[in-house]
């Protein structure tokens, strides 16, 4: 082995994380026995050899990356494989393949992938690819427009709105970086109030419209939501001008305003936030189930295998936090939103450890789209904001989900290593 002081300390993390998600695996397995030991095993095992793979690619291919954001991975992985184990069998074995594919996806980035900076030589050609992704999934029918998320591959949907956020991050960190000091220099004046030059801004409002449009129209509330929160982190942390929170906030009142008196569904997810019991049989059902089993899972939880997540529809996806709020108690969702958190601090930690504009940007790009998302889907089914409907980074079941997630990963950990290598240079 490659002898590195980071991989060294990320091998120790990663058995801890490992032991842990193995750990959870058995308490459920003895609590909601669903297959016999032996199989149980030989997936633990296939999971444990997929990390050990990525760790080693890793170490051969980026020896100076972030030690810890494979290990969070692989434990946030390892507690969704355990729960939708305990919830539905066949989503177990085929959210196993996911993350078989994620990692191998991680492991060819890695090797393949040498310089991040390239990628800004193709934001246009990647931005508008982001864009036909959105539009990709729109069918025309009786009434003009259909609203779709998915791309139905034989047995297998794919979401392209997952694989889309990557691709408008990098055309945002590129083109940000490109125009960052442009953008930072207000020359223009409305009134009393200074902006900048409308054409350095024009194409980067243009394509956020277009792209809160095109899901508007597929009424993909937490998509749109996800989209407009990144364009204003990224733009604030690239200007450093709070007059960008303030339009931002502004046009962000305007259009849930404006959004939820033209369309019956946005209408629809805000009563129910706002008063979940008055239809709790009917449309509020699905939140209110949540909420219950949040609360009874109090402060220490049911216990793995023990509760009754089943009763929440879609309880894999959306709502899978809540099966883990009712089993594992308020103490076990504490440590698994730490879990977030370290990610997320780890993701800031090496935007600001990066030299060039690019590779910041794309560090808190990705961070960003990762945090927005885990707020938004904790928040929702916790009733602190409106349901969107989107998923949880690594712990729901879903194929583009986690594939994206591996991407993002991967990019993160390029980011990181590179700068390191970089600044060793320069001493």
């Amino acid at each position: 082995m490659i002898k590195s002081p980071r991989r060294n300390r990320e091998l120790k993390l990663l058995a801890g994380a490992l032991l842990l998600a193995g750990a959870a695996l058995a308490a459920t397995q003895v609590s909601a026995p669903r297959l016999g030991a032996t199989v149980i095993i030989a997936a633990a095992l296939i999971y444990t050899l997929l990390y050990l793979a990525s760790h080693l690619a890793l170490r051969v291919f980026a020896p100076h990356a972030d030690p810890l954001l494979l290990p969070l991975a692989a434990l946030l992985t390892g507690l969704s494989l355990t729960m939708i184990y305990r919830l539905d069998l066949t989503l177990a074995w085929r959210q196993l393949a996911w993350v078989a594919v994620g990692n191998i996806i991680l492991i060819v980035l890695v090797a393949r992938f040498k310089n991040y900076r390239s990628l800004a030589n193709y934001k246009y050609l990647l931005g508008l690819t982001g864009l036909v992704l959105l539009f990709s999934t729109i069918r025309f029918g009786a009434g003009f427009l259909e609203p779709n998320l998915w791309w139905n591959l034989g047995p297998f949907s794919f979401q392209p709105s997952e694989i889309a956020k990557i691709l408008i991050v990098i055309f945002f960190a590129a083109y940000l970086s490109e125009k960052r000091e442009l953008l930072s220099v207000f020359t223009r004046k409305i009134g009393r109030v200074s902006v900048p030059d409308p054409k350095h801004l024009g194409p980067m409002l243009l394509f956020w419209l277009v792209s809160l449009g095109l899901l508007v129209i597929q009424k993909d509330i937490g998509a749109s939501l996800l989209f407009f929160g990144l364009f204003l982190v990224m733009l604030y942390v690239a200007t450093n001008r709070g007059l960008y929170v303030a339009i931002g906030s502004v046009l962000f009142v305007g259009g849930a305003t404006f959004a939820a008196r033209a369309f019956s569904h946005v209408a629809t997810r805000i009563q129910i936030w706002l008063n979940p019991w008055s239809d709790p049989a009917g449309k509020s059902y699905q939140l209110v189930q949540s909420l219950f089993a949040l609360g009874s899972g109090g402060i220490w939880g049911a216990g793995l295998g023990r509760g009754y997540p089943t009763l929440i529809p879609v309880v894999t996806t959306d709502f899978i936090f809540s099966a883990f709020g009712e089993e594992i108690g308020l103490v076990g969702v504490i440590a698994v939103i730490t879990i977030y958190l370290a990610f997320v601090g780890r993701g800031l930690n090496i935007a600001n450890k990066t030299a060039d504009d690019f590779g910041k940007l794309l560090a808190v790009g990705l961070t960003a789209v990762f945090a927005i998302q885990t707020f938004v889907i904790i928040g929702g089914v916790t009733r602190l904001v409106p349901l969107t409907g989107i998923t949880l980074p690594f712990l729901s079941y879903g194929g583009s989900s986690i594939l994206s997630n591996f991407i993002l990963l991967g990019l993160l950990l390029k980011v990181s290593n590179q700068s390191i290598e970089e600044a060793s240079e320069i001493k």
